[in-house]
């Protein structure tokens, strides 16, 4: 018989990081997840990536307290500031000079990367999606 579902849960941790302090070690504990079994796998799984980058996680915890997880690629604007080598985006985008600058080409492989967790059929599709991240965050897409 499958096990009962408890509920989900979303964090984003830093690759190769996870500790039992806060924000995780709350965010866990109120659940009833074992908080070091969570750190010691995941630690061990995103030990290839690159340390430090943020990767966001899906906890799938079951009633007889044990747990699953799932984790995503790192978010569209981590890759992007990456891209443009900025720490950080414009503070009113759209308005004034941008913050920096990323080719179509880069949008295009950052669109590759993160195709299975973007909603869009083609990687054409999710470039633009990624485009639009760019701009949102006061970046300029050039050819």
């Amino acid at each position: 018989m499958a096990k009962k579902i408890a509920g989900y849960l979303k964090l984003q941790v830093k690759a190769g990081s996870a500790t039992p302090s806060p924000p995780i070690g709350p965010a866990l504990g109120q659940r009833g997840i074992n908080i070091m079994e969570f750190c010691k796998s995941f630690n061990a799984q995103t030990q290839e990536m690159e340390k430090g980058s943020p990767v966001p996680v899906v906890i799938t915890y079951y009633q007889d307290k044990s747990f699953t997880f799932v984790m995503k690629t790192a978010p569209v604007s981590f890759f992007l500031k990456k891209a443009a080598g900025v720490t950080a985006g414009s503070k009113t985008p759209g308005k004034g000079a941008a913050a920096g600058s990323v080719t179509r080409a880069q949008c295009l492989e950052i669109a590759s990367k993160k195709l299975k967790d973007l909603n869009a059929e083609n990687v054409e599709a999710a470039a633009r999606m990624v485009e639009g991240s760019a701009r949102s965050m006061g970046l300029q897409v050039v050819d």
